[in-house]
């Protein structure tokens, strides 16, 4: 026996209390036809598993039949041939998640008093007690004592071929068709979904007398997640399922799940991958052309975190598996539904900014600056759930000017299909007019910005700068006022101190709320001074104005 079976023997054993009828009389026969004598070990020998499955004093049953119920050995693991009639379960075992039609129906106890129907095991829901197999250990259920079973106990399970372990199990049934935890949390989300984006829509309404976004624009970005979710039914999980490989077979040790150190370790581990994964989405061009179809929406609202990518998901697992050299999948795959979940609220304009939640959680305001194509938005703020990996390795930026949405060179498309594969066409088309091989390989493994004779991310004076609509009005309508304004003063006219003075507020606030914008930086403290100074003098102007009028009536 390994070493590992070994321990396994030694753990600590789990004693069911006993009733006073039986510590009195002693533990009862089974009441069926046929059965056995009880021997010293509380061994029990039943003509028929369904109706009676005592376990003794060593955990173990023996049964006649083997194909209604498996035998357990002194560690307390459990075979069986069919799960769905007899299978002592430990707390690190799966339970079967649907019972047939036979084993549906009514059924005696299990032949001692207070013992509970065969049919018990079956009804619990399967994904729960397997990630809780996966995690650790777990009592025999009421009526027998035993040892404590680990997550590592050998099972037969309908279906498939050989023995395997729990987390095995997990894998194999993640795979098929039809079942996905991650798949089953998104579904089971549609309904928050659906209630915070109704709630946007009417707090929008009431803040700003408009909606947050266009309807073609929200129905694109809708069926861009829908079109995500549709490999699903062929591939499931593909994070999950790797990650329970590496754990089953290189972990290099165990962290307790039960302990919150565990938990808060997870939290950080999973936040910084998702970090570094999304930063080199922006940073290498062939994921890049996945990734921009989250950002290739101008609007930014609740809709757009529904636009996601089909093919995204395939490389993103593999920043993940670090992790499963120490973490248990359980604890891991609470975390990546969170980090996931998390992000959704976050993409919205009807929440401003949070105070000093800013320092530490990755919030609306720092991930509309993402979201931004204005020079200073670009490759910044890859967070998750926290900022802090931002502001730790210089790609964290505050939001400033006015945020313009979408991308660089946008799509020009609403098409669900043409904005998944457009940019692979663009890729593909470039790869074979840049000549040399060298160069060929820069065109997908470097920045979306590279071209020959550049650094790798491109040259930041290259990004094209992007005026909104309401900049462009906002700009039009400040020269003309400053043109009316410049002929009332070359007139002489009474009332042009007065509008000098409004022309010098609105370039003032319209600054400060990022409309305006100089190529030189530095000067905007200057220019803040100067037509400060410039409303001032306009105003005493007017004051003397006012003062002569009247001493000249008296």
């Amino acid at each position: 026996r390994s070493k590992k079976f070994q321990a396994l023997l030694k753990a600590p054993r789990f004693q069911a209390p006993t009733a006073p009828w039986v510590r009195k009389h002693g533990r009862p026969r089974c009441a069926a036809p046929g059965a056995g004598a009880h021997g010293r070990s509380g061994a029990v020998r039943c003509a028929r598993a369904e109706r009676c499955g005592v376990a003794g004093r060593s955990g173990a049953v023996r049964c006649a039949r083997a194909e209604r119920s498996g035998v357990a050995g002194r560690s307390g693991a459990v075979r069986c041939a069919r799960a769905e009639r007899s299978g002592v379960a430990g707390r690190s075992l799966p339970r079967p998640a649907v019972r047939t039609p036979a084993a549906a129906a009514a059924r005696p106890g299990h032949g001692q008093p207070g013992g509970r129907p065969a049919g018990h095991l079956a009804r619990a829901a399967a994904p729960r007690s397997l990630l809780r197999a996966v995690a650790g250990r777990e009592r025999l259920p009421h009526g027998g004592g035993g040892a404590r079973l680990r997550g590592q106990a050998f099972l037969n399970i309908p279906g498939l071929s050989s023995p395997c372990r729990p987390v095995q199990y997990l894998a194999q049934t993640l795979a098929k068709p039809g079942i996905s935890f991650t798949g089953h949390t998104s579904v089971k989300s549609i309904p928050f979904f659906i209630t915070f984006i109704g709630l946007e829509f009417a707090v929008s309404w009431v803040q700003k007398r408009k909606l947050p976004g266009r309807i073609n624009d929200g129905i694109s970005s809708l069926s861009l997640g829908i079109l995500s979710r549709l490999p699903d039914v062929l591939f499931r999980s593909v994070d999950l399922i790797s990650y329970i490989y590496i754990w089953d077979k290189y972990r290099l040790f165990e962290l307790p799940w039960d302990s919150p150190w565990t938990w808060y370790l997870t939290l950080l581990g999973v936040d910084f991958a998702y970090y570094c994964f999304h930063r080199i989405s922006h940073e290498v061009n062939i994921l890049w052309a996945a990734h921009q179809v989250h950002h290739s929406s101008e609007d930014y609202n609740l809709f757009t975190a529904l636009r996601q990518s089909i093919l995204q998901k395939y490389t993103s697992w593999i920043f993940n598996l670090p992790m499963a050299l120490f973490i248990p999948p359980s604890v891991f795959a609470v975390h990546l539904q969170f980090n996931l979940l998390y992000q959704f609220w976050i993409h919205t304009e009807v929440i401003t900014s949070l105070g000093p939640l800013e320092w530490i959680l990755n919030t609306p305001s720092h991930h509309r600056v993402h979201h931004g194509r204005n020079p200073y938005c670009i490759d910044k703020n890859y967070g998750g759930t926290l900022i802090i990996w931002d502001r730790i390795f210089g790609t964290f930026e505050a939001e400033d000017a006015k945020v313009v949405y979408g991308l660089t060179h946008p799509v020009n498309s609403f098409n669900p299909i043409m904005l998944q594969l457009r940019p692979l066409a663009h890729i593909w088309n470039t790869f074979w007019a840049t000549p040399g091989f060298c160069s060929k390989l820069s065109v997908i493994f470097k920045g979306p910005g590279w071209g020959p004779g550049k650094p790798r991310l491109g040259l930041p004076e290259e990004i094209p700068v992007v005026l909104s609509q309401g900049t462009i009005l906002l700009r039009i309508g400040f020269i003309i006022l400053s043109l009316t304004s410049f002929g009332l003063l070359l007139e002489n006219r009474s009332k042009a101190g007065i509008l000098e003075i409004t022309r010098c507020l609105v370039f003032i606030g319209v600054y400060k709320l990022g409309y305006l914008r100089s190529q030189f930086s530095s000067l905007g403290y200057a220019y803040e001074v100067l037509f400060s100074l410039c409303a001032a003098f306009w105003g005493i102007q007017i004051m003397k104005q006012i003062t002569s009028s009247k001493d000249k009536h008296h």
